[in-house]
């Protein structure tokens, strides 16, 4: 029987979430022992001590929401949440170089991110925000992002016009290096899409209704 709880990375990212909010966010992600949360850089600190001893990961965002930071910028706000004690990196790519095709810009700022791994010991999930892409740029970068090092691919910031498809889906996983993993974020609010998202392929499934799915889930297996 699938373990739901695995695959989610139970995410808080509203601009005014208060930390009554994320410390509930973690504390229902050890009762139901989900895969990881997804919080905010501020919070990271106060979470890790929530977290501690427990196997649930901490990610955090960097260059969120638009990716238009500098490398530099994006590299020292990384640092930072690994050193307050974040697992996880989701980090938006840089958009508008995507979309102008500018893959060397796009390689440095993925082999930046990928060198704190000589420091940290760091999971690096990278945002591609598969809404603004046709198939050729979804492709392409799902086949870069492997070859430069990334661990998964996360579809979506959940602040584009649509979060995930089962179409992303196909589209990466026909197009990925095997050791790319894949992180399906966006707009994924009921228990069907969330599996049909895992049968299709993602090994991670970002949701701010990680909760809900998981009530959903001991309905369904009550009744």
């Amino acid at each position: 029987m699938l373990n739901l709880a695995s695959y989610l990375d139970s995410t808080n990212l509203k601009p005014d979430a208060q930390w009554p909010d994320i410390e509930k966010l973690c504390q229902d992600a050890i009762d139901y022992q989900m895969a990881a949360v997804c919080i905010h850089p501020h919070w990271v600190a106060r979470a890790r001590e929530v977290l501690a001893g427990t196997q649930v990961q901490l990610a955090t965002v960097v260059g969120f929401p638009l990716g238009a930071n500098l490398i530099d910028t994006k590299i020292f706000e990384a640092r930072r949440a690994l050193e307050d004690g974040a697992d996880e990196i989701d980090m938006v790519l840089n958009l508008a170089a995507l979309a102008a095709g500018d893959y060397s810009l796009l390689e440095r700022e993925v082999r930046s991110m990928v060198s704190l791994k000589l420091d940290y010991p760091l999971v690096l999930k990278v945002i591609v925000e598969t809404a603004l892409l046709n198939t050729r740029q979804l492709a392409e970068i799902t086949q870069y992002l492997g070859d430069w090092g990334a661990d998964y691919i996360k579809t979506s910031t959940g602040f584009a016009q649509r979060g995930v498809s089962l179409e992303d889906i196909e589209v990466i996983r026909a197009n990925r290096n095997p050791a790319l993993k894949i992180k399906a974020s966006g707009g994924i609010r009921t228990l069907d899409f969330a599996l049909q998202l895992i049968e299709a392929g993602a090994n991670r499934i970002g949701t701010s209704q990680a909760m809900a799915l998981m009530r959903e889930l001991e309905g369904r297996r009550q009744g």
